[in-house]
């Protein structure tokens, strides 16, 4: 559909998507981290805010973050799950990160939240709003539809270059109506919602009375205290024979081709893995989130350059545009989803980041909030 109504409407779902080597393993479970050692020497030890208690009663539904300092970022000379080298050159160079205690979702927020918010306010979301020719001016007014995109399987195996392949921009997608028109949320109301957008997740946190975390206070509390490990829960995909999280086990992204072994195919309602030490659920895998952060490929560069302690970093000033010649305004994603595998995108590794064009949306993205 005119190059999915332009690249722009779904590169939430590949600006985190390099173009790599397949590994040899073509199974989540066959690849292990044997470079945890050399790894932790990278990062300092996380410093948190011991004396740093809160005088409330937890929020419902929250879990206190002590904040504190930590080590930021991914190190490029070992940072995938099978050693494939160069995808998360921008989570680069390892930097110290200074961020005040918060309040943080436990959970990613769900279809019922979200539906509580719309019909409290009546608003409306960006893929249930048919774009304009100011919107996309190269665009046809025939392909200006009300949508968004939605994962499409491959009957084979097929060339991980080209994401368009297992894509589909598809009218009348949006959070209601999560695998197009013709689905709905009957029994979805514990899973996360997706199919939004940056300023939807927005609009949802003024109402609930909180906002989007940084980039900054999101890892720190997805590392749960610890420094330099692998994953939100440790250093190996699995503990005591078991997935953590909700990914893509198997052939990707061929149709049938994840296994479940991690006990989902496909999206997962909300808490059904073990929470990290701070008590958050699902800050690997499932769906992505949105924080508040404009996105750089260079930021992390830019920010450690003086080597001093960086004090709550808000991303960039200014939003930048993307260096991929598209000229598209993103926000960066965290934590990975349910369609993130070691053959294409391994991004529910801590320390690595994701981003998307602020008014696109997909049905591997949501959001949790912070206050």
């Amino acid at each position: 559909m005119y190059a999915l109504v332009t690249l722009g409407i779904i590169t939430i779902a590949f600006g985190y998507s390099k173009c790599v080597n397949t590994p040899k393993q073509d199974i989540a479970q066959d690849c292990i981290d044997d470079n945890s050692v050399e790894r932790s020497s990278l990062y300092k030890p996380t410093i948190e805010n011991k004396k740093n208690r809160p005088a409330t009663a937890a929020p419902k539904g929250m879990v206190w973050i002590p904040g504190g300092e930590f080590s930021m970022g991914s190190d490029i000379s070992d940072e995938s799950l099978c050693s494939v080298k160069g995808i998360t050159k921008d989570a680069s160079p390892i930097h110290q990160v200074y961020v005040d205690g918060f309040w943080m979702d436990e959970a990613e927020v769900t279809n019922d939240q979200f539906e509580a918010f719309v019909k409290a306010t009546g608003y409306v979301t960006v893929a249930e709003i048919k774009p304009t020719t100011e919107d996309l001016p190269n665009v046809p007014e025939e392909y200006l539809i009300a949508g968004s995109a939605i994962f499409k399987p491959t009957s084979s195996k097929v060339d991980l270059n080209n994401f368009l392949q297992w894509w589909d921009f598809v009218g009348g997608t949006d959070w209601k109506h999560p695998l197009g028109p013709n689905s709905d949320l009957k029994n979805k109301g514990n899973y996360p919602v997706v199919h939004i957008a940056y300023e939807d997740a927005v609009a949802y946190s003024k109402w609930a009375g909180k906002r989007l975390a940084t980039e900054a206070e999101w890892e720190f509390a997805a590392r749960g205290g610890k420094s330099g490990e692998l994953y939100s829960w440790g250093n190996t995909l699995k503990v005591d024979g078991k997935f953590q999280a909700n990914i893509f086990e198997g052939t990707f992204p061929v149709e049938k081709g994840d296994t479940g072994e991690d006990g989902f195919v496909g999206i997962a309602p909300v808490k059904q893995y073990k929470p990290n030490a701070y008590g958050l659920y699902d800050v690997g895998g499932n769906v992505w989130e949105w924080v508040h952060d404009w996105y750089s490929e260079t930021y992390y560069a830019e920010i450690s350059e003086s080597s001093k302690v960086v004090r709550n970093p808000q991303g960039p000033e200014t939003a930048p545009y993307d260096t991929s010649g598209n000229n598209e305004l993103k926000r960066v994603h965290r934590g990975g989803s349910f369609l993130c595998t070691s053959e294409y995108c391994s991004r529910y590794m801590v320390g690595t980041r994701g981003n998307g064009e602020i008014k696109s949306g997909a049905n591997h993205l949501g959001f949790r909030c912070v206050k």
